[in-house]
């Protein structure tokens, strides 16, 4: 018997449904790429925390890019390293055809008043690192779409002997303390509007900027600036205008802070702009033959995922092809912002997966709070209880740790990485079996 058309639309519907369900965090094979992700951004898990042994061989993207930060580095070089680590290492796992990975965020290395987005090319002008600089790593990965980004923020040349002091060591701490207290209200059915609260007063409780506009925004599969935002310092034509949603869970976010010891006001100072992302609502047909090569690469190796020019073997061509494709529109720029010169810009970011069970930080490395000197801390109550807040619900069984005022104010605890789900050890073990399979055909 022939379906009704009601029947069919029912039956499509609940197809679209599972495939969306599919793509979710309540999907174990979603939760493991997503956590495969993270491990190459970074290397802060715990000594007594490991992966399968597959994903193990990839913890420390991270510490290869910050442990090169010093005196005399070249940040072109930085930027390549890192971008190089994160291509290397996605070789080694998945390996199943068809599987996209890689590059989710260009390595980029933003300097004292720079903001964002400074990932300079082999044949830029050299810029070198130097002592007592703030610089700013932020990078990202994605596992067949699925995307984990971190940015870190240190000075060069710090040591428990030569301390962070003045502004610097005042907005480090303030704005990693605000990411932390933004990823502890990532709970369901908390509003975005109330934890941009949070972050600003954070900010003043330091007496310190936010960089206005700055978003951190909701992750999913191929989507890095996915639909649910939460906006620093907004402008007031950008409070009225941003959608007030409250977060669920089974939701990503990167939570992306900047704070600045100046006005908080971000401009373009005409530095090139070396990173882009494809827009997929502009459609356009190319007049030049070198953009349409140009275009056609960047669709093939990058996909939706934002990529750098400097990852083309010839820049020349690059620069040529990038020029009409921005133009009408194809590719939206990823600007190189500033603050005012001699002002200080500081940046941290986690990625968050929101479950039932709580909430895990999946990226970003806990601040060294023994390289700064001051005595700047939180004194708001509704603040520092956030801030105490563990990322899961604590056993009721334990008792409560006693806490004063300086306690409450202390570093946050480091709360342990949950394991990623047995999909990781099924998927290892699938492709143990399917090269048994492989040798006995052969």
């Amino acid at each position: 018997m022939g379906r009704s058309d009601s029947e069919s639309s029912a039956s499509s519907d609940n197809e679209k449904s599972h495939d969306e369900q599919d793509e979710t965090l309540k999907n174990d094979v979603v939760t493991t790429k997503y956590n495969v992700a993270a491990e190459i951004c970074n290397n802060a898990l715990k000594a007594s925390y490991h992966f399968p042994n597959q994903i193990s061989l990839i913890a420390i993207n991270f510490q290869e890019v910050l442990a090169a930060v010093k005196d005399g580095a070249e940040v072109a070089v930085l930027c390549d390293l890192g971008d190089k680590f994160i291509t290397e290492k996605v070789k080694t796992i998945f390996k199943k055809e068809g599987l996209a990975k890689g590059i989710a965020m260009p390595t980029c290395i933003s300097v004292d008043n720079c903001i964002c987005h400074f990932s300079p090319l082999r044949s830029d002008t050299p810029v070198y690192l130097k002592d007592g600089q703030l610089v700013k790593v932020d990078l990202g990965c994605h596992i067949d779409g699925y995307i984990a980004t971190a940015a870190h923020t240190v000075v060069v040349g710090a040591t428990k002997d030569n301390k962070v002091k003045g502004d610097a060591a005042k907005l480090l701490r303030a704005t990693y303390e605000a990411m932390e207290i933004a990823i502890r209200m990532l709970r369901p059915e908390t509003k975005n509007m109330e934890i941009t609260a949070a972050i600003d007063k954070t900010a003043s409780e330091y007496g310190v900027t936010p960089i206005e506009n700055m978003l951190s925004h909701q992750l999913a599969r191929n989507q890095i600036d996915g639909e649910k935002q939460i906006i620093q310092n907004p402008g007031e034509k950008q409070r009225g205008e941003m959608e007030k949603v409250a977060i669920d869970k089974y939701e990503a976010y990167a939570i992306d802070i900047l704070f600045s010891n100046g006005k908080g006001k971000a401009k373009d100072q005409n530095t090139r702009t070396t990173i882009f992302k494809k827009n997929d609502e502009e459609v356009y047909s190319l007049k030049m033959k070198a953009s349409r090569i140009f275009f056609s690469e960047c669709q093939k190796e990058h996909g939706s995922m934002p990529f750098t020019l400097r990852s083309f073997e010839d820049e020349v061509k690059a620069k040529m092809g990038v020029l009409e494709c921005e133009k009408h529109g194809l590719l939206k720029p990823y600007q190189v912002l500033y603050e005012n010169a001699g002002d200080l810009v500081v940046q941290f970011k986690s990625t968050v997966l929101v479950m039932p069970n709580g909430l895990l930080k999946i990226t970003g490395i806990p601040l060294d709070y023994s390289l700064l000197g001051t005595d700047a801390k939180l004194k708001d109550p509704a603040l520092i209880a956030t801030l105490s807040t563990s990322l899961k619900p604590k056993n009721k069984k334990k008792k409560k740790a006693k806490t004063d005022g300086n306690a409450a104010a202390a570093p946050p605890a480091a709360d342990a990485k949950a394991a990623p789900p047995p999909a990781a050890k099924a998927e290892e073990k699938k492709e143990s079996k399917d090269k048994g399979k492989a040798k006995g055909k052969a």
